[in-house]
């Protein structure tokens, strides 16, 4: 954790000596190489912060939630209660066929 704010903060640094350089050097015509990703930066903020509000409520509002109706609401509770509680067993068609080679009790493990 320490390494990477380590890397973060001399990556800071020297970006900001990078800048103090390039306005030392050109003035402030040192700006105009960072209008564009300024712009882009602006537009993309916009887009992820306002957008999706506008988009997912619709003009600025919040979407109701839908109440769903009495029948609705018996077909969930009797689906429900048929179901098997979890405690209880399946019962499945299978049975278990015994093989034709027999037991031999020295092949058995001694403890389960």
């Amino acid at each position: 954790m320490i390494r990477h704010a380590l890397i973060f903060w001399i990556s800071i640094a020297l970006a900001a000596l990078g800048l103090v350089t390039q306005f030392m050097a050109r003035g402030l015509s040192a700006l105009s190489i960072f209008i564009l990703p300024a712009l882009l930066l602006a537009l993309l903020y916009y887009a992820y912060k306002v957008l999706p509000g506008r988009v997912a409520g619709g003009s600025g509002r919040s979407r109701t939630k839908v109440k769903p109706s009495a029948k609705t609401m018996s077909k969930v509770a009797g689906i429900r209660k048929t179901q098997a509680s979890p405690g209880k067993r399946k019962t499945y068609p299978f049975q278990v066929i015994e093989g034709s080679k027999g037991k031999n009790d020295d092949q058995l493990p001694k403890y389960h």
